[in-house]
């Protein structure tokens, strides 16, 4: 066989080849076919993911998932939530059952080989709630009574660590439920109870006069929504999404998300010269 007839030949047979392999949909079109975009999220922590009196499931990551189907259909009702666990987070996704999932997860480099995240829509940190008129002002007065204070905080391997990262010669006591470390606080047993921000911030808004932050947050670590990996104009889309809520046209609408859920106005993104390249 001459040489020209050998290129044709691992021509023909390298298109037949491409030819046998199934087209596989994009995701967006997929989404878009169905008429609904499917979330996975949970349903138990407030003020992220949490049902109401009346069973409607609500929250900050909600009002995400609600963000990425109005640019979708135009509607942030089309849109179907799987309850599920937090180790069903990444599973979920890679399986298929779930378009994307929006559940205070924390992007980490191990996570990030399995699945693709979004671009952040929170940024989480640890934070020092005391009791509005109590002994203590704020996060200073408790660093200067030094090992005079006690901090609540929730029950982990690296609790006492993670309190003295803030405050070095606090007292650590440590609880094995969220509400315990409030009953800790209200009745004086704890000076201050360590925990995330967003539990502060919603905390504060839901007790008005009772409680504040202590103002001074750490260990920050970032949420985002997450798809699954191999479909760069699904992610894309969401990105687009998520960053026009935060930044453009749906600017009001995330604004609105974060002062109902943390108790915070947002300043409106300057107008002009594009705030992410500053």
């Amino acid at each position: 066989m001459d040489t020209k007839s050998l290129i044709l030949g691992l021509t023909a047979a390298a298109t037949l080849a491409l030819a046998s392999i199934p087209a596989q949909a994009a995701k967006l079109d997929d989404v878009l076919s169905r008429g609904k975009l499917v979330v996975g999220t949970g349903s138990t922590n407030a003020p992220w993911h949490f049902k109401d009196a009346g069973d409607t499931l609500q929250g900050f990551d909600i009002d995400m998932a609600k963000i990425v189907a109005k640019a979708l259909f135009g509607d942030a009702e089309k849109v179907e939530f799987v309850n599920q666990s937090s180790d069903a987070r990444i599973p979920n996704i890679t399986t298929g059952k779930v378009d994307m999932t929006c559940q205070f997860m924390t992007v980490t480099g191990e996570r990030a080989q399995q699945v693709n995240f979004t671009i952040p829509y929170y940024r989480e940190g640890v934070g020092l709630m005391l009791k509005d008129g109590g002994q203590y002002a704020d996060y200073a007065a408790l660093k200067a009574a030094g090992s005079s204070v006690t901090i609540a905080v929730l029950q982990n391997v690296y609790a006492e660590e993670l309190v003295h990262k803030a405050l070095p010669e606090a007292t650590v006591d440590q609880y094995d439920a969220q509400d315990l470390l409030y009953q800790a606080l209200q009745s004086g047993r704890a000076d201050a109870a360590a925990t995330d921000q967003s539990s502060i911030a919603w905390y504060v808004t839901q007790n008005p006069g009772q409680y504040k932050d202590g103002g001074y947050g750490w260990s920050p670590q970032t949420y985002a929504c997450a798809v699954a990996k191999g479909d760069q104009d699904w992610l894309n889309f969401v990105n687009t999404a998520l960053h026009e809520a935060m930044t453009g046209v749906e600017f009001d609408t995330y604004a609105a998300s974060f002062k109902k859920w943390f108790g915070k106005d947002l300043p409106p993104p300057a107008i002009g010269f594009p705030v992410e390249f500053k």
